[in-house]
């Protein structure tokens, strides 16, 4: 009697799980970090070490596995990119984090989805003008403008917040140029070497501005949260991600989004004693929501595909996802 074949495909992967609370929870706890280091080391310098330490690692790892180096042509891609992904974008939030909570800064950052598409529809043209893009884009800016205003004795700092969402709309052009530019077949190796040529711009940066002089004391307490940005956040939750994309719809993966801002307010709350306002709630579920919308929104490079794993372009349905 002929026996019928078992089903594949249908085993339990847990490293799948464990990818998800990489991206989830890690990237999400990286803004409570960054508020500890900041605090403790200029922000500049911090940002710096972060990414030329990260970005060396991914990169040397890559290129010792076999992976061929960027060509000129992606290097000049990679030069144009970086500043606008990771020297605008986080000095402006590294700074910016001296002075507004850990939570504030991860719903703003998680307008990123929201400017992207703004600037691929109404900028680029890249994608077509649909009615519900232009209402979940409203929506979002609505909760920002809404966490911004005055109200009685709830002051937000305005202008760290302002820069914040100005180093999104920086990395923002930078995704939306990465996808008409010459890139690296790989994702891990084209975004080392874009974390490593931001870091030492960060660094430069760092020494023109005088944070350098004196050298900084590195307290302990600064170097464990520098440690966890760079192992948790660019090392560990980075490549969970890109392989996620590998495995996993787009669209599934790019939840990230809009559970990391909840996490990161939630850890600020019951971990630093940062404080969670009505009007704060509001905000971060009108961004939320957009975001939502946003990614569920299908686009003309069909929305649900799965990433290569040695593809550099993530796809439209990634828009906005940055190393947190």
């Amino acid at each position: 009697m002929a026996t019928l074949p078992r089903a594949r495909g249908r085993r339990f992967d847990a490293r799948m799980p464990l990818a998800f609370m990489a991206i989830y929870f890690l990237w999400g706890t990286t803004f409570l970090a960054i508020r500890i280091a900041v605090l403790e080391m200029p922000p500049f310098f911090t940002a710096g070490l972060r990414f030329f330490i990260a970005g060396t690692l991914l990169y040397g790892f890559m290129r010792l596995r076999g992976q061929p180096g960027p060509s000129p042509g992606e290097w000049r891609s990679i030069a144009v990119t970086a500043p606008c992904m990771f020297v605008a974008t986080y000095a402006g939030l590294f700074w910016a984090q001296q002075y507004v909570p850990s939570g504030i800064a991860a719903v703003i950052e998680a307008t990123l989805p929201i400017t992207t598409i703004a600037l691929e529809v109404f900028v680029f043209r890249q994608q077509p003008f649909r009615l519900s893009l232009l209402g979940a884009v409203a929506l979002g800016f609505g909760g920002i403008a809404w966490l911004l205003m005055r109200s009685g004795d709830e002051q937000v700092a305005v202008v760290p917040c302002l820069v914040i969402l100005a180093g999104g709309i920086a990395w923002s052009v930078g995704a939306v140029l990465t996808r008409s530019m010459p890139r690296p077949r790989s994702v891990v190796l084209a975004g080392g070497a874009q974390m490593m040529l931001g870091g030492a711009v960060l660094l430069a940066l760092s020494q023109l501005t005088g944070e350098l002089n004196p050298f900084p004391h590195v307290t302990l307490r600064a170097a464990l949260a520098l440690s966890y940005l760079i192992v948790a956040g660019s090392l560990v939750a980075f490549t969970a991600y890109v392989w996620l994309l590998a495995r996993m719809p787009a669209t599934r993966v790019a939840s990230h989004a809009y559970v990391n801002p909840v996490v990161a307010v939630a850890v600020g709350y019951f971990v630093a004693g940062e404080p969670l306002t009505p009007r704060m709630i509001l905000a971060s579920v009108l961004v939320v929501a957009s975001v939502f919308l946003i990614l569920k929104t299908p686009t003309d490079s069909g929305h649900c595909r799965r990433l290569d794993p040695q593809e550099a372009d993530p796809g439209p349905d990634q828009r906005g996802v940055a190393v947190k």
